[in-house]
Formats: structure tokens, sequence, C-alpha cells
């Protein structure tokens, strides 16, 4: 196919990612600790504190935890979690006599063995690991008799601006996608004791809002730095039960009082995503930005490097059709009902002149249009009542779905595959490499929704970059309409295609390698840029960047130093070492199984200490370590970023921009702007939902085509 006929096969999935969410609500499986369902003997959660900081381009979360055992013999908590998207869990400390000891990292199978010769010799110990690509679970033992214990776990992450807009999350639904699990384990998800969920938002850019579309009573207040916290505990996340108010003679204010008083101690549940997202005032610049670390003038250095494009994005228009691709396997759940009212509102909204099809998908596909159908008001009145009418059963047989779906386009006229899943492969072809075989021969540009915490990111975020589009993640919880918008501007504008970044006439004393990024070759409206490195020497560089806009070749260039020493941020380290495993594991899942890089794989997660499919994080007591003959190199890591956290808490917020003498664009930096403050709750009112669908699903959008 030519690069013309490659524009006429669009594939937009975050359009009804974001319909789904929007009328109605789903059944989640939520995080906790594990109980088998014969019955045995359940521990309590305790507590359950998290503190979250945002801060040069970055996140850090640590959450810390108390189980309680209220039996009369000892047991072994087990408390599983879903993966946060793009994180790398870097502790797991756990408190023995009243101490904390800190975790290393293992090789899976080293760390089972040791754990289990542990507790059989009545010594404890506590034990980290990744189950495949959707959850974490973590082992204590043991946890005495009428007594508790308290461990602590942290993770880091990369958190980009999307149309001025930042994102984070803190995910407590599991997707419930691991039928084998569902079915040997219960979650006990609630918190009897305290919670709190604490966030510092730390930037240098002026932020004019910060919201949680999910948590109304969150606590949101403003540092006089232009800093941002939020504040969530037992009396305004998630109690169990309403406490009411029973007496009748108290004052209103009284009968407040009592009832902060009674919801602080109230148990709440942890079955709701809390999604926390930002806006940077409008009018901001496109930027360069870098977060370096170099303990040693001598030796190798790290670096974060972020661009923010300001680049003139024309809007683009042309008409389309339409094919609805959605998953209706057993693992969808809940969620098709919410589904079903979204496509139904979609198709509600597409002019006369469109014209859809339908094609569902479990063990095997069913198309409930007979080819492309007309938009009339007939036809789109039975295509609702025929959706309605599907539910939620079955294996996931995605590649059948897919295959169809693109095969079923137009050549002639430009396309749009809506394609809404969880992207759990169990049936059929399963393998990541025939995806994106098949992406790849049908020469489409595939933007998919991943809907849920547990959903198969491994196999949806390399098909979907190999096809040059782009991904959006969905949350129970998400500000749905700021989704939306922040999707329409990408499939209504142009985008930078082919993307090139260059480092050239770099000084003598200067030396880039080891670049790292997500391997997508397409740049969309709003999107930020965000590659990992390393450095020897240190010096300046020209820093370029290239692509096409319709056609027409563009570059963009500016001059960036590297510092000679730098040790504000030694947190980059770690984020480079999973941008390297994150690469590695996307070899193994396109290439199959190959010992040298898997082997890879366990070398940096066990330098730099973080948990992967291979590796475990093991904690024993000290004696035993050296016993062990085990280097304390992740203990010795976290002091030095402890301190360096501590010295950044202390010291003004800091700008991490390095182009301002020389500006890399001379635009601004996209964003939606307009009105609102600070707060939570809804955003919008339906009326405003259903002008933004209309929106949507009436432009007759394009990407513009380049010169063959």
């Amino acid at each position: 196919m030519t690069w013309i006929s490659k524009t006429r096969a669009i594939a937009i999935g975050g359009m009804l990612a974001i319909l789904v969410a929007l009328f109605g609500t789903t059944q989640a499986r939520a995080v906790g600790l594990l109980t088998p369902a014969t019955g045995a003997p359940s521990l309590d959660l305790r507590d359950h504190k998290v503190d979250v900081v945002v801060e040069d381009g970055y996140a850090i979360t640590k959450i810390r935890q108390t189980f309680a055992n209220p039996h009369a013999q000892d047991l072994e908590a087990t408390y599983s979690f879903p993966v946060p998207k793009d994180a790398a869990v870097s502790e797991f400390t756990y408190w023995i006599d009243g101490k904390p000891v800190t975790g290393e990292v293992f090789e899976k199978q080293k760390a089972r063995e040791i754990y289990n010769q542990e507790k059989q010799a009545g010594r404890e110990t506590a034990l980290a690991e990744q189950d495949g690509y959707r959850t974490f679970d973590m082992k204590v033992w043991p946890v005495r008799a009428n007594s508790d214990v308290k461990v602590r776990l942290a993770y880091m992450q990369p958190v980009k601006l999307d149309t001025g807009i930042g994102r984070y999350v803190y995910p407590l639904e599991e997707g419930g996608v691991d039928e084998q699990k569902l079915a040997f384990w219960t979650a006990k998800q609630t918190v009897t004791g305290s919670f709190s969920f604490d966030l510092h938002l730390r930037t240098a850019y002026p932020v004019e809002a910060l919201r949680l579309p999910a948590q109304s009573a969150a606590q949101i207040s403003q540092d006089p730095d232009g800093s941002w916290r939020v504040h969530m505990d037992n009396a305004s996340f998630n109690p169990v039960a309403p406490v009411q108010n029973s007496g009748s003679t108290a004052t209103a204010s009284q009968d407040d009082e009592e009832q902060t008083m009674q919801l602080q101690g109230q148990p709440v549940r942890l079955d709701t995503d809390i999604v926390v997202y930002w806006r940077q005032k409008a009018g901001e610049p496109g930027r360069v930005e870098m977060v370096p670390y170099k303990r040693d003038a001598q030796g190798r250095g790290t670096f974060m490097l972020t661009l923010t494009p300001g680049i003139d994005l024309k809007p683009i228009t042309e008409g389309r059709d339409w094919v609805f691709v959605l998953d209706r396997s057993g693992s969808m759940g809940g969620k098709i009902a919410t589904l079903a009212e979204g496509v139904a509102k979609a198709l509600g909204k597409l002019r006369p002149e469109d014209r859809f099809r339908i094609v569902f998908f479990n063990n095997g596909t069913m198309e409930l249009t007979r080819g492309f159908t007309p938009a009339s008001p007939e036809h789109v009145k039975q295509a609702i009542h025929d959706v309605r009418s599907v539910s939620a059963e079955g294996g996931t047989n995605l590649y059948a779905g897919l295959k169809l779906g693109l095969d079923s386009l137009d050549a002639d006229r430009t396309g749009a595959i809506v394609l809404v899943t969880d992207g759990v492969a169990n049936v059929g072809v399963t393998e990541t490499r025939a995806f994106l075989e098949l992406t790849r021969r049908k020469d489409v540009r595939l933007f998919t929704a991943i809907m849920g915490n547990s959903a198969n990111v491994p196999l949806l975020e390399p098909m979907t970059n190999a096809s040059g589009g782009f991904a959006v993640t969905v949350s129970n919880s998400d500000d749905i309409v700021g989704t939306l918008l922040q999707a329409t501007s990408k499939v209504t504008h142009e985008a930078l295609h082919g993307i090139k970044l260059t480092f050239g006439g770099k000084a003598s004393t200067l030396r880039i390698d080891d670049i790292r990024r997500k391997d997508n070759p397409t740049l969309y409206r709003g999107e930020q840029l965000v590659l990992f490195g390393h450095y020897w020497g240190h010096g300046d560089t020209t820093l370029g960047l290239s692509g096409e806009i319709s056609g027409k070749p563009v570059s963009y260039e500016t001059r960036v130093s590297f510092p000679q020493m730098s040790d504000r941020n030694p947190e980059i380290e770690r984020l480079w070492a999973y941008a390297q495993i994150e690469r590695d594991l996307n070899r193994l899942a396109v290439l199959g199984p190959n010992p040298d890089v898997k082997s890879s794989v366990i070398d940096t997660s066990k330098e730099y200490g973080i948990v992967t499919p291979f590796t475990s994080m093991l904690v024993v007591r000290d004696a035993r370590f050296e016993e062990l003959a085990v280097k304390r190199t992740n203990r010795d890591r976290l002091a030095v970023e402890a301190k360096a956290k501590s010295k950044r808490s202390a010291q003004p917020v800091q700008s991490v921009r390095v182009d301002k003498s020389r500006p890399m664009f001379t635009s601004p930096q996209p964003s939606h702007g307009g009105g609102g403050s600070g707060g939570s709750g809804a955003f919008g009112l339906p009326g405003l939902i259903l002008a933004l669908i209309a929106l949507f699903a009436g432009l007759r959008t394009r990407f513009a085509r380049s010169a063959a």
C-alpha cells in the first residue's frame, strides 16, 4: 500500500473508550488481602497510607500498610494490587522487630525458594513479585497471632502532559481478567483502621486547576509557591456505609461535627481508582526540559529529556466510514451494558451520509450489520436495539475481531476503526508478533482503547506503537469529558509523522548513548515526547527534531547543555532502567524466548532494584542477608534517593527547561484552556457531554496525506 492508502485506514479507539464510561458505572474487582476461597481464616487490612510527590516530570508513590491478625494462630498475608502503568517498583520494606528492612532483587524462582525456606524455619520474610502483566502480589510471613505487621511499597513513573493536562492514577480496581486467580482467591478490600491519600504537585509552570472526578469530597489546597496538595482520609474517600445522624435535637453544626468524628474512623473500601487531573495555564510555551543525574564528574550520567512541542498542527476535515470492533468476552463483565449505551449514543449522532459497521468478538466474531450501513434514522435505531441485546460471555479472540474490522475497510473512503478491549487474548491467535504482523500487513494506524487496570498493555501498546497510532487508557474514575477533548484534538488535527531525534555537533568532552523511548514514529497534537539516555563528559550539543506534516518536511532544533555533575534526581537512573526493561520485554514478546534478552532484563533489574516478570524483591532479616552474601545495592540506592528527595522538598520548585535562550519551538503548547477552577466533582453538564459527542461523531476528519 502507498502512504496515501494508509491514511485512508485510520483506526480510532479513544472516542469509544470515552463513551463507554459516559453512561453508567461498571463493577470491578478491587485490590486487597487475598483469602483462599475455601474459607480459611482471613486477616484484616488495618491501615492504608499513600503519599505521592509529582515533580520534575515523574511521580514517586509510597504506600504503607498494616496487616492485622485477629486469630489465635500465625498466618501469612497475601496482598494483591494492579500493576500501575509505566511504573517501576523500587522498594519493598518489612518492619521486623520494629525496624524497617528493605528488600533486594533476586531472580523469581530463587526468591521464592528463599522465602519458603525462611517461612519453614519460622523466620520473618516477605516477597513482592509481579504476576505476569496484571498485578503485583506481596506475601508476608508471619503475621503473629493477635498482632500486626507493617510494610511499605514504593514505585516511580514518568508523568506526561497531554494537551496541557496532567493525569495521575492510583489504581485500586483490579480488572478481573485472571479467571484462575478469581476462582482460587477472594479479596478483602476494606480498610478497618485509618486511610489517607496525600499528593503534592510541584511544578515550575502555573497550574490553574486541579480536580478529582470520582472523589468530590477530596480536600484540595494550593501552597504560596504555587504547588498543589490533595488530601483524603476515612471521612472523604469511600466509606463502607454512610453514617446516619440519629439525634433530633442537636443543631446542624453539631450534627456535622459528630458525623465528621464518626467518619474519621469509618472503614473504607479500596475499590475506586483515584484519578487526579491538573491543567496548566493556557498559552505556555513549547519547550525542552531535561532532568540529569551524574554523581561522578568522570563517570556516566543519566538524563530524562521531555519535548513539549509548540507546532502548528492545523485542523483537518473529510468524511469517513465507522467500524465498531467491540469486545463482548467474559472479562468485559459489567462493562458491556455501559459499552452498549456508549455505542448507542455515538450511532445516534452520526450524520446521514456516514456509514457504519458493528463487529463483536468473544470466542469468535459476530457482525451485527451486513456490510456498511447508511446512518439513516431507521438503520441507527435497529443497530442500537441489536447492540443493547448483546451480552458478555466466552473467551477473547481479539485477533479475529481486529482482523475482521481491518478487512472490512473500504480503500476508496476514509475509514475509522473503533476498537475497545481489555486485550486479554486467550482464544485463537494470542502471540504479540502475530498482532504486529496483522497491523503492518494492513498498513493501518491503530488507536487503542485500553480498558481497566489489568488490561493486556504488553500486547496493546506495542501493537499500537508499531502502527503509528496512540493508546488511551481508561479508568472508571476518569474525567470522561476531559478525555474526550484530548482524544478529539488528536484525530481532528494534523500529526507529525516519521519523527526523528538527533544529537549533533557535540563537544569533544560529551558522548550520548543508550537512548530509550517509546517506539512510536508519530507525534500527535498535545503529546509530549519523553526519552531517557546516558551521557559521558559534559558540554553542549544540538538537539534536532524532524518529520513530516501533510507530506512536507519540517525540522526544529536547539542547544542543550549537559552538566558535569548533578545530584538532584537520582531516580532518573531507575526510570532509564525501566525503559530498558520495557524495550527488552517488547523484544521477547515479538521475537519469542531469547536467553540473552531475558538475561538483560534480569541483570538490569538487579542492578537498579526493579521488580519484573523474571525477578522479585525479597526481605529477610539483615543477618540472613549477610549469611546469604547479598549485596545491599537497593538499600543503598534508596538511601541516596531519600536524601535527594528530602533536599528537593526543602528547596523552592525549580524549572528544568533547557531551551530558554534558544527556544526549539515558536508556538505555544496546545491546550484546552478556558475557565474553571480547582476542585472536584463533575466537569460539565449533560448537554455539554452530548454536544461533544455530536462534535466528534459529526466531524468529517482524516489525517493529512503525505506525498507518494
